[in-house]
């Protein structure tokens, strides 16, 4: 028997193997229900801020390549106002001001690449 660790979609499992019988094919157990427990990740650290923070945060809606910055700190903006182009999946989305007021800081560059709910923005 041989013992192995798989990871598979993050999950760590224990599996065994026993060697098959003259070229028969190798028997396989099934991991326990409970999945062995993954070393954590850390966090990855948070883009350094260009300016102050505000107290209203654009986060990313999804992970992807930061095209363009069509607004800059001090700006005032409007409701839906396009602050940022987003690419995600061979897609331009624009990120939006959730409401008016004035961008406080612009925490990404063009070029960058972010994930989901990270911090783009800050509008007070």
């Amino acid at each position: 028997m041989k013992n192995y660790t798989i990871t598979v979609n993050g999950n760590v499992y224990e599996v065994t193997v026993e060697e098959g019988i003259s070229g028969a094919a190798p028997a396989v157990k099934a991991p326990a229900a409970k999945p062995a427990q993954a070393p954590k990740k850390a966090a990855p650290a948070p883009a350094a801020p260009q300016g102050a923070q505000g107290s209203v945060q654009i986060v990313s809606p999804m992970p992807g390549k930061i095209l363009g910055i069509k607004a800059k700190a001090g700006d005032a903006v409007k409701k839906g106002q396009a602050i940022i182009i987003l690419e995600a999946m061979k897609m331009e989305n624009e990120i939006v001001a959730p409401q008016d007021g004035t961008v406080a800081s612009i925490n990404v560059n063009e070029g960058a690449s972010v994930e989901a709910g990270a911090v783009l923005a800050t509008m007070n």
